[in-house]
């Protein structure tokens, strides 16, 4: 319900919002109402307008008609610096952060002006008492380069914290959370709104996190106002039916797995191959500190597994080495049985294939068209490669038409930069490139940060048919519920150590949460390396 004390907080009325680009009209008489002090989740697939509502309120895409109304007067907001001082933050679903400074550089940087001359020692001391009253906290001297996607996630909240917004624009907050640190965002909004400081603007797609936590809620769909409630006079099939527009949103949630829907898990035959195995793997990390020790585990053809655990416990190190993008300091990986150095010569024969973190940054060239970042696997290769070095365009562009097709990457045109895509185009296009040949071992990191309900649900089809079809899956997720959903077992990874490992149907959220936050008890204890090479 509104705060009725709420001073601080900022009430923004938005009423018959209009834009477009060209002959495209991506907001179509829109009106949205968030009461001061208050969370409003604001839900719509791809497309819906969602991006281009809030850019209006933030001054980075002006509209072309309609109001705005803040604190029951109406305003103009052309700039950032409009919104800016009107108290107006967002914390944006692709990080903004300065990666060559550290966390605490971002903070002062953050306030946008700064003295001449920076007390240091006065600006540490204030820093430090900002993050002891945050319910989570970072290095102040930590290098934003080093941070895991979830370290990231939180400093872009801290860095409208420490401003003392007084509305706060949240896209996608807790994509590379773990739930106890989604919760602790969440709860920290929700206190923050109770006590009239702030008001937030939410957009996410997880309905969990809409019926906890938000109090009023609206639907988008395709540029046009479909409703808006109480959280408490609705349900998730009422928000799911708004978001799709037709009773096929039923079946797009039971594919996404939404309310404990699971797909089915086949049983593991007994003589299923090792395909991946690593032995006392340790890797160190951008400073030089162990972020991965003595990793042992093996995953089996046709099996999930998935690593669980809060972000920036190794699973970043870990994933750039079996990829080839960090070396393995000591220990030892291997592939179907042979030594692996994670070389391209290597995955090509092998057959391992990955869709890393943040793949538009870790896995594509952006501005690369969609055909050629689809050939990076094979350009040297026939049919794509003729006569030597010479790449054959014809051979290039109906291999990725193909692919295109039976992934559904939107827009279909594969002279289009990569870089120009939606987030959920550019996961379809890395997955078609990795999955459009016969896969052994399949490396996922994350795969859905931030994509809408339907990309969701098409991707872990995608990983799960690779599963079915023999596939080692090694599935490394900050989403708990994503885990549960989608692997076989799930083992548990606590500052670079595997500590935990139960079967996904038998895993007990509670159990798992103890052990992601490094407070396992010894009868919850499951030997994770013999129970992983059981029968190796």
């Amino acid at each position: 319900m509104p705060n009725a004390n709420a001073r601080h907080a900022l009430g923004i009325e938005v009423i018959g919002a209009r834009k477009s680009f060209g002959a495209f009209r991506a907001l179509d008489d829109v009106s949205l109402k968030v009461a001061a002090g208050t969370v409003h989740a604001l839900l719509g697939e791809n497309g819906a307008g969602k991006s281009t509502l809030v850019k209006g309120l933030v001054g980075y895409g002006v509209l072309d008609s309609g109001e705005i109304v803040a604190d029951g007067r109406q305003v103009q907001i052309a700039s950032p610096r409009d919104a800016q001082a009107l108290g107006i933050g967002m914390v944006y679903q692709h990080f903004t952060l300065a990666a060559g400074l550290s966390v605490e550089e971002n903070l002062l940087l953050a306030r946008g002006s700064l003295p001449w001359k920076i007390d240091w020692a006065t600006e540490r001391a204030a820093l430090d008492a900002f993050m002891r009253s945050m319910p989570f906290r970072l290095p102040l001297d930590a290098p934003v380069s080093g941070l895991a996607a979830g370290e990231k996630q939180k400093l872009e909240i801290l860095r409208q914290l420490y401003l003392r917004q007084r509305f706060l624009i949240l896209d996608e907050p807790t994509s590379v959370l773990t739930p106890q640190e989604a919760d602790e965002v969440l709860c920290l909004m929700r206190e923050l709104t109770s006590r009239g400081e702030l008001t937030v603007l939410m957009i996410t797609h997880k309905f969990r996190e809409v019926m906890a936590y938000a109090d009023d809620v609206t639907v988008l769909r395709k540029g046009r106002f479909v409703g808006s409630c109480a959280v408490a006079q609705t349900d998730r099939d009422r928000l799911a039916a708004w978001m799709m527009g037709s009773d096929a949103a039923f079946d797009a949630r039971a594919s996404a797995g939404i309310d404990n829907v699971r797909p089915a898990r086949r049983p593991l035959a007994d003589d299923a191959p090792v395909r991946l195995e690593l032995t006392k793997l340790s890797v160190v990390d951008d400073r030089g500190h162990p972020a991965v020790r003595d990793a042992s585990l093996a995953v089996r053809g046709g099996e999930i597994l998935g690593l669980a655990g809060v972000s920036g416990n190794g699973q970043k190190e870990l994933i750039e080495a079996l990829v080839g993008q960090r070396r393995a300091q000591s220990g030892e990986m291997r592939v179907k049985g042979e030594p692996y150095r994670a070389t391209r010569a290597e995955m090509t024969r092998l057959r391992l294939f990955a869709l890393p973190e943040e793949p538009l940054r870790n896995a594509c060239v952006a501005g690369m068209t969609v055909a050629e970042n689809l050939a990076l696997r094979n350009f040297d290769r026939a049919p794509v490669r003729r006569g030597g070095w010479r790449l054959d365009r014809r051979a290039l562009r109906e291999r990725a038409t193909h692919l295109i097709d039976e992934f559904n990457v939107r827009p279909p045109v594969p002279e289009r930069a990569i870089g120009t895509l939606s987030g959920g185009n550019v996961q379809r296009a890395v997955l078609a490139r990795e999955l459009g040949q016969a896969v052994d071992v399949l490396i996922v990191a994350n795969p859905v940060f931030g994509l809408d309900f339907a990309s969701v649900a098409d991707i872990h089809t995608r990983i799960l048919a690779a599963r079915d079809a023999g596939a080692a899956v090694l599935l490394v997720s900050e989403d708990l519920d994503e885990l549960l959903e989608l692997a076989d077992r799930i083992v548990v990874i606590v500052e670079g150590r595997f500590v935990f490992e139960t079967p996904a149907l038998s895993a007990d959220r509670v159990v798992l949460g103890r052990h992601m936050a490094g407070h396992g008890e010894p009868g919850d204890q499951h030997a994770v390396v013999p129970a992983a090479l059981a029968g190796a």
